[in-house]
């Protein structure tokens, strides 16, 4: 009997996954408890519908990050801190600090989406890569002052 998943079962299908199984294991099991539909002409149209609705979905998500985007790359983020002998920076900038000077310009991005390589703990202007979306990253501008 061919079932179409409905929820992702460890080591037996992915969501939207049509499968061949035996017909005691899909009516008594994979059916009974909801993981899976018989597929047939009606479940086959609601899978196709819902496969659309994600993807526009997901087309509308990759639109919004692309703007966001192009804000992002436009911003310079200025960071005053304690210098010493030499212009030696006290301490670094986090990506905390990034994140929450992010939101007072009413950015909403969280601390993982913000990517650091090395902290940054000298005076003068820093490139920061902000994972907006998969293949979407917007760089924006940390300078340190002191």
């Amino acid at each position: 009997m061919e079932v179409i998943f409905i929820k992702d079962l460890k080591n037996q299908g992915k969501k939207g996954q049509i499968k061949n199984v035996k017909d005691g294991y899909a009516e008594n099991f994979l059916i009974k408890n909801g993981y899976a539909v018989v597929k047939n002409k009606q479940n086959l149209a609601k899978l196709e519908k819902e496969q659309q609705n994600k993807a526009q979905e997901e087309a509308n998500k990759k639109k919004e990050a692309e703007a966001i985007k192009k804000e992002i790359d436009k911003e310079i983020l200025e960071f005053k801190v304690k210098t010493g002998e030499g212009d030696k920076v006290f301490g670094s900038i986090s990506v905390k600090q990034i994140k929450d000077e992010l939101q007072k310009k009413n950015y909403k991005i969280e601390k993982n989406q913000i990517e650091l390589q090395n902290s940054i703990s000298s005076l003068g202007f820093h490139n920061v890569n902000i994972n907006l979306y998969p293949n979407v990253i917007a760089k924006i501008k940390v300078h340190v002052i002191k």
